[in-house]
């Protein structure tokens, strides 16, 4: 079964390996990286890495992350992540909805978009009561997103590896 999500402006699809030289531009800008992890870019070999372990994910638990394209052009435009957040494991047992969106498509409401049929699938399709997203403190546009999302605060905590601030926003699914 091969998973595909649309909406009005976006296609969403797992991630492949036909996926990793456009994501290894988006993951190479310092910007888009700036609060993921220890918020240092990302070279060629550590997105084939990433791509790698996303498809390995898929075939294992049949979702994971998603290549998000624009469905005029088919241009990669970033991804839309549903994943274990195994980085914080004081949240655990959790999915965690995210987004990662190319420098280029900021400002065109992309993220909230792509997140919102990542959800729709997390509670359709998977069945799960409950996502969260962790968003580093300082990432004021991801937690207008999260708000976008209608996530809500539910506890600022510290990620161990990287000692970050990072806020756990949340969202129940609907009854």
């Amino acid at each position: 079964m091969t998973v595909e999500l649309e909406t009005d402006r976006l296609r969403l699809r797992p991630l492949t390996t036909g996926d990793t030289a456009e994501l290894a531009a988006i993951n190479a800008d310092p910007e888009v990286m700036r609060y993921i992890g220890d918020g240092g870019a990302r070279d060629l070999a550590q997105t084939e890495a990433l791509v790698a372990k996303a498809a390995a994910h898929w075939d294992a638990h049949g979702w994971g992350t998603f290549a998000v394209r624009e469905r005029d052009t088919g241009d990669l435009v970033g991804l839309g992540i549903l994943a274990t957040p195994s980085f914080l494991p004081e949240i655990l047992p959790a999915t965690e909805v995210g987004w990662r969106i190319g420098r280029d498509r900021w400002g065109r409401g992309y993220a909230p978009e792509a997140a919102r049929a990542v959800v729709g699938f997390a509670f359709g399709e998977l069945g799960l009561d409950r996502v969260v997203s962790c968003i580093h403190t300082e990432n004021a546009a991801s937690v207008r997103v999260a708000e976008k999302l209608g996530m809500v605060l539910e506890r600022e905590t510290v990620v161990p590896d990287f000692e970050v601030p990072c806020s756990v926003y949340e969202r129940r699914a609907p009854l």
